[in-house]
């Protein structure tokens, strides 16, 4: 009986979970700056292979 409050004792002053979160929080953020900035880049190039395909259909 005594082994269930020692192991939630450890359990909460271990901080690796609390890690693994931080980072998942970065790498989220990060992917989310990737994706606004793709989703900006993505109109301009789509403008662009619009443009190239009209001068190769009117050659």
């Amino acid at each position: 009986m005594n082994a269930i409050p020692r192991t939630l004792r450890m359990l909460r002053a271990d901080q690796r979970g609390a890690t693994a979160v931080e980072y998942g929080l970065i790498c989220a953020l990060i992917i989310i700056a990737m994706t606004a900035g793709l989703g900006s880049l993505g109109g301009g190039t789509a403008g662009m292979w619009t443009r190239i395909n009209s001068a190769v259909q009117n050659n």
